[in-house]
C-alpha cells in the first residue's frame, strides 16, 4: 500500500512539473539590448499621408534555458494620455525557441497614427504634434505577460 501511495505521489509531482508551464522569471530571463524608435511615413492614403509610431528592440535570452514561443506585445499611447492608442503583437521566437544567450530583433508598428495632407517631416515639426510612448510586454509559452519597460517614441522620421 505504501509503495502504491509513494508511486502515486511521484506521478502527480511529475505531471505537475510538466503541466505547470515555464517557471523562469521573464523579467530576468529577457534583457533588452538595444532600442530604436521613430515614426514611419506610410505614404499616400486617400489623398492624405499617414504617420505611425514604431519601435525596434533587440532581446537577449539571459537565462540558462531555451525560451519557446517568445512573444512581444506593444501598447502605444500618446504622451499625457493613459488610453491605449494602438497595439502591436509579434513573435520573437517560435516553437524552435530562443536559446540561452541568443538574440532576437523585433519591430512593432502601431496600426494607428496621424493622417493629414502634410509630409511626415511637416507633421513632426507641427506645434500641435503629440508625441507617443510605448509599453513593451513579453511572455514565453503559457507564462503571464511581463512588462519589460516603457519607451518614448523618438520624434524622428524613419525609412520604411
Amino acid at each position: 500500500m505504501r509503495r502504491s501511495i509513494a508511486a502515486l505521489v511521484s506521478l502527480v509531482a511529475l505531471l505537475c512539473g510538466f503541466g505547470c508551464g515555464p517557471d523562469a522569471d521573464i523579467a530576468a530571463a529577457v534583457r533588452i539590448q538595444s532600442v530604436s524608435s521613430g515614426w514611419i511615413d506610410e505614404g499616400p492614403l486617400h489623398g492624405n499621408r499617414k504617420l505611425v509610431p514604431t519601435i525596434s528592440v533587440t532581446l537577449k535570452n539571459a537565462s540558462g534555458r531555451t525560451l519557446t514561443m517568445l512573444q512581444v506585445n506593444a501598447l502605444f499611447r500618446r504622451v499625457g494620455d493613459e488610453d491605449e492608442w494602438g497595439t502591436g503583437f509579434v513573435t520573437a521566437a517560435g516553437s524552435e525557441g530562443l536559446p540561452p544567450g541568443g538574440v532576437a530583433a523585433v519591430t512593432v508598428t502601431s496600426p494607428l497614427g496621424y493622417t493629414g495632407s502634410e509630409s511626415g517631416r511637416e507633421k513632426l515639426a507641427n506645434t500641435q504634434f503629440v508625441d507617443a510612448r510605448v509599453d513593451l510586454f513579453a511572455k514565453y509559452g503559457s507564462a503571464r505577460w511581463t512588462r519589460l519597460g516603457q519607451y518614448r517614441i523618438s520624434r524622428q522620421l524613419l525609412a520604411r
